[in-house]
């Protein structure tokens, strides 16, 4: 019986993935939170309102989406951990999974022994993919990650367009 082989680098060419996420890999997480906004200026009341055309809010949009960028990444990582915090099955299935790979990890190759009984790190994949994968099933993390693109969506593209622009950067526009 043959590998099956995925040629990931085809895939990743033909997507463009690799140039996507050059710059993410480049930047340190403190580095991609240092321009984070004041909360008082991320919740500014005195500039919410409603856009008075499809233009405007692609318009504000376009704007508040790279000004508040590091606003909007924090957003999403309180999103990520309020929905694994109410799916603890999903987070359960995660640590499992992240800490069984860790342990096997640790074995370098080696067999694992107790007592008697020995098991390859073959067999000790094997086992942690038989219990991970229908756990993980059970968890519905399709639903879960459907949950996040949708919260995060209405969240952050709602804050973006009914967030008015400061007036600096409308006289910023007219001038260029």
């Amino acid at each position: 019986m043959s590998r099956l082989s995925i040629p990931i680098d085809a895939l990743t060419s033909r997507l463009n993935l690799g140039g996507r996420f050059e710059g993410l890999q480049s930047q340190s997480l403190s580095g991609r939170f240092a321009n984070l906004r004041p909360v008082t200026e991320f919740f500014d009341v005195k500039r919410i309102s409603k856009p008075a055309n499809f233009g405007e809010v692609q318009s504000r949009v376009n704007y508040n989406l790279s000004y508040f960028s590091s606003n909007y990444a924090a957003v999403f990582a309180m999103l990520i951990i309020y929905s694994l915090v109410t799916n603890l099955t999903l987070l359960f299935v995660i640590l499992m999974l992240v800490g069984g790979m860790y342990g096997i990890g640790k074995l370098q190759g080696n067999d694992l022994q107790l007592g008697s009984w020995r098991a390859t790190t073959s067999q000790l994949y094997t086992t942690l993919l038989v219990i991970c994968i229908p756990l993980g099933f059970w968890a519905s993390p399709l639903t879960t990650v459907l949950w996040l693109i949708g919260a995060s969506g209405v969240t952050i593209l709602g804050h973006a367009a009914f967030m008015d622009k400061p007036i600096e950067s409308a006289f910023s526009e007219e001038a260029v």
